[in-house]
C-alpha cells in the first residue's frame, strides 16, 4: 500500500495572525512525499536533507489520516519526503509538507476525499504542533489549489479565490536566518491589526498588490524588520514586494517583460534569490 503526494509553496498577501482572516497565493516550489503503509503499528519519517527538523507535523498528518480513513486497521508507515522550499522562511513549508502527506496517505489508502476534509487535518496538526495559531488555513488552501486564496482560518473557509496575471514572476530573496514560529510576539503584531484588517479589505476587493504591500509594513514594524530589500525591489520596477509570513523572506513579483531590466539593477548584499514562476492553480 503505497502513494504519494505533492504540494506548493505560497507567498503571503495578509498575514491571519491577528484576526484569523488572511490571504496567500501559490509559488512554484514543491515538497513531495512517498507513504507506505504497513502493518507495524509505528510511524518512520525521513525528512531528506533536514532529518534534524521536528517530525511530529507529519507523524500527527498521517496518523490522524489513517485513523480517520482506516479506524479499524492498526497500520503503521514509512514515510519520505523531500522538498525544495526552504524552511521557516514564511514560504509555507509546513503546509505543504501537510498537504503532500495527507495526499500520499489517502493515495496509498485509495480513499478519495473532499479536499477541504483533507486541508482540515493538516491545519489541526499545525495547531497541535505549535507551528500556527490560527492552523494556517489560508497557506494550506494556496498550496494546495494554487492561486490567490482568502480565507477565515477560524471557521476553515474559503471566502474568495483569484489569481494574479500570469505575466508575473516570481523573485524571493531568502536571508541565512530562520525564523520559528514559536518565537513571534504576538501581542506586537496585535497593535497593528486595524491596518492589518484594512489590508484584508483591499484584499477582497482584488487590490492584492497594495494589500501585500501593507501587510508587509505591518508585520516589518511589529517585528522591526529591515523593508530595505522590499524598498529596493520597488524602486528598481517591481510591482510589488513585500515579507511573507513573519519573514523573514521578502516576495518580489516583477513584469516578466521587465524581469532582465530588473535584475541588472537590482542588488542584495546578503541572501539568495530565486527565481521562480507562480502557481496560479489547474486550468
Amino acid at each position: 500500500m503505497r502513494g504519494r503526494g505533492m504540494a506548493r509553496a505560497a507567498g503571503s498577501i495578509i498575514n491571519a495572525i491577528v484576526s484569523g482572516r488572511g490571504g496567500s497565493f501559490g509559488i512554484d516550489l514543491k515538497t513531495w512525499a512517498e507513504v507506505e503503509i504497513n502493518d507495524s503499528g509505528r510511524i518512520e519519517i525521513v525528512i531528506e536533507g533536514n532529518d534534524y527538523e521536528d517530525k511530529y507535523l507529519v507523524h500527527r498528518c498521517v496518523s490522524q489520516t489513517l485513523d480517520t480513513y482506516a479506524p479499524q486497521e492498526m497500520y503503521g508507515a514509512k514515510v519520505v519526503t523531500r522538498s525544495d522550499i526552504p524552511m521557516s522562511r514564511g514560504l509555507k513549508s509546513s503546509s505543504a509538507a501537510a498537504n503532500a502527506v495527507i495526499q500520499a496517505t489517502l493515495d496509498a489508502l485509495d480513499v478519495d476525499v473532499d479536499p477541504f476534509e483533507a486541508l482540515k487535518i493538516g491545519t489541526r496538526a499545525s495547531r497541535d504542533a505549535g507551528l500556527s495559531k490560527t492552523g494556517a488555513f489560508d497557506d494550506a488552501c494556496a498550496s494546495w489549489f494554487g492561486g490567490i486564496c482568502l480565507t477565515d482560518n477560524g471557521t476553515e473557509s474559503l471566502l474568495k479565490r483569484g489569481r494574479f496575471n500570469q505575466e508575473y514572476r516570481v523573485i524571493i530573496h531568502i536571508p541565512g536566518q530562520k525564523v520559528r514560529k514559536r518565537d513571534i510576539p504576538l501581542h506586537r503584531i496585535s497593535a497593528w491589526s486595524e491596518l492589518m484588517e484594512l489590508a484584508f479589505g483591499m484584499a477582497i476587493t482584488r487590490d492584492y498588490l497594495r494589500a501585500m504591500m501593507l501587510n508587509s509594513l505591518c508585520i516589518s514594524a511589529a517585528l522591526d524588520l529591515d523593508q530595505e530589500v522590499a524598498m529596493n525591489a520597488l524602486i528598481h520596477g517591481a510591482a510589488a514586494a513585500g515579507f511573507t509570513g513573519t519573514g523573514p523572506s521578502t516576495v518580489i513579483l516583477v513584469k516578466e517583460n521587465r524581469l532582465d531590466d530588473f535584475l541588472n539593477l537590482f542588488e542584495s548584499k546578503t541572501g539568495q534569490l530565486k527565481i521562480v514562476d507562480l502557481y496560479n492553480g489547474e486550468d
